[in-house]
C-alpha cells in the first residue's frame, strides 16, 4: 500500500476525531449538560485506549493491520452518526466512549503500518515525520470543519457529514485486502499470550523512550490546560490567549518540516534530548511574563521543544521494540499516554488550585529537565 495513501488516510480519521471534540462539546453545552459532565465526556475519549492499547497492540501483530484499520475506522464514523441520528444527551457519552474504543485500534495499526512500509532508517524518520505533519493538519481542519459546519447546518448534521471521512476510510481498507493482508502478523496466539508488557519494559532503551514519550505528552498537556488560565489570571483577553496558543500549534508544524534534516545530520537521541532541554528552559520563563506578545514568542520557543517530541519517540519506539511487537509496544507507548490525559490534569490541578499556576510550569520544567537526562543515558 502506498504511504501516500496511508497518509490521506490519517487526514481523514484525524480531521473527524479533532472535530469530534468540538462538536461534542458545544452540543452537549446546547442540550444543557453541566460543566462537570463535560469534563466526564472529555474523560471518556481517553478511558477505552487507557484500557485497550496494549491488547490492541497486541492484535496488531497477531492479525496484521487490515482488520483493525478498517474496524477501527467503521467504529469512528459509526460514532459520528449516532448523535446525528440521536440528539440526546445520553447517546454522546455513548459516541465518546465509542469513537475513543475505535480510534485506539485505528491509530495503533497505522503507526504500525507507517513503521512497516519504512524500509530504511531514512524512509522512517521521513514518513513519521510526514505523519506528525498530517496529524497537525487535520488538528487545523477538523475544528475549522466542525465550526463552519455548525454555524451553517447545526450539530447533529455536522456529525452526520465528518462521518463521511471515516467512512471512506473503512471502504478504503476494506478494499486493500491483498495489499494489506501481505503485513499480516507473524505470531500465533499461543505466542502472543506468552508474553507480557513486563517484557517490554525490560528492553532498556525502549523503556527510557516509553517514559520521555510520556513526560513530552504531559508538558504538551499541561500546556494547552494552564495557558488560559494564566493568561486569563495576568489579564489577557481571549483574542491574546488564542494568539499564544496558535504560535505553539505553528512552531510544532514547522519544526517537523525540518525535523528529518535535523535528524540526519545529528541523530534521533540527540534531537530528542536538545528538544526537551529547550522545552525545560522555556518553560521556566512562563511565571515571569505577563506580556501577550513575549509569552507567544515564549510559546513559539516551547512548540519548537515538544514539537520534535511527538514524532522522535514514536519512531524511536517502533525501531527499538523487539521483533514481531512493533504493535504492542506502540499500544503500550498509547496505554502510557493515556494515563497522562486523565491522571495529570488531575494532580497539576490541585496543586494549581493550593498554590497558584507559577508552581505548575516550573515543576513542569523540572520534569522535563529529568527527562531530558534520561534521553542522554545509554
Amino acid at each position: 500500500m502506498s504511504i501516500h495513501l496511508v497518509l490521506f488516510v490519517v487526514l481523514l480519521n484525524m480531521s473527524a476525531f479533532r472535530a469530534s471534540k468540538v462538536l461534542v462539546s458545544l452540543f452537549a453545552l446546547e442540550l444543557g449538560a453541566p460543566q462537570l459532565m463535560l469534563g466526564a465526556i472529555v474523560a471518556l475519549y481517553s478511558l477505552c485506549p487507557m484500557l485497550l492499547a496494549l491488547y490492541a497492540g497486541k492484535l496488531t501483530d497477531r492479525v496484521g493491520v487490515r482488520w483493525p484499520l478498517a474496524l477501527g475506522s467503521a467504529g469512528i464514523a459509526l460514532s459520528l452518526v449516532l448523535p446525528g441520528l440521536l440528539p440526546k444527551l445520553p447517546v454522546l457519552y455513548l459516541s465518546a466512549l465509542l469513537i475513543g474504543a475505535s480510534h485506539v485500534f485505528y491509530n495503533i495499526a497505522v503507526q504500525n503500518l507507517i513503521g512497516t512500509l519504512s524500509t530504511t532508517n531514512e524512509a522512517r524518520t521521513r514518513n513519521f515525520s510526514n505523519f506528525s505533519l498530517v496529524i497537525a493538519s487535520g488538528g487545523f481542519v477538523g475544528p475549522l470543519i466542525a465550526g463552519v459546519a455548525i454555524d451553517t447546518v447545526g450539530h447533529a448534521i455536522a456529525y452526520l457529514m465528518i462521518a463521511a471521512g471515516p467512512a471512506t476510510t473503512a471502504a478504503i481498507m476494506f478494499s486493500a485486502r491483498r495489499r494489506l493482508d501481505a503485513l499480516r502478523g507473524g505470531k500465533s496466539k499461543g505466542e502472543e499470550e506468552a508474553v507480557y508488557a513486563v517484557g517490554l519494559l525490560s528492553n532498556v532503551p525502549l523503556r527510557r523512550t516509553l517514559i520521555t514519550s510520556g513526560i513530552i505528552l504531559t508538558a504538551i498537556d499541561l500546556f494547552q490546560f494552564y495557558m488560559p488560565i494564566y493568561g486569563h489570571a495576568i489579564g489577557l483577553s481571549a483574542s491574546a490567549i488564542g494568539m499564544v496558543l496558535a504560535m505553539f500549534a505553528a512552531a510544532s508544524f514547522i519544526v517537523r518540516i525540518v525535523m528529518p534534516r535535523l535528524v540526519e545530520r545529528f541523530s534521533e537521541e540527540q534531537v530528542l534530548t536538545t528538544s526537551i532541554f529547550i522545552a525545560s528552559a522555556t518553560y521556566m520563563l512562563f511565571p515571569l511574563v505577563e506580556s501577550g506578545l513575549v509569552l507567544a514568542a515564549i510559546a513559539f520557543l516551547l512548540g519548537l521543544g515538544t514539537g520534535c517530541g511527538q514524532p522522535l519517540t514514536l519512531m524511536m519506539i517502533y525501531a527499538r521494540a523487539p521483533e514481531g511487537r512493533s504493535g504492542e509496544a506502540l499500544g503500550l507507548r498509547m496505554a502510557i499516554n493515556n494515563v497522562t490525559h486523565i491522571a495529570v490534569p488531575l494532580f497539576f490541578g490541585a496543586v494549581g488550585t493550593a498554590f497558584g499556576v507559577a508552581p505548575v510550569f516550573l515543576a513542569n520544567a523540572v520534569m522535563l529537565g529529568a527527562g531530558g537526562m534520561i534521553s542522554r543515558r545509554r
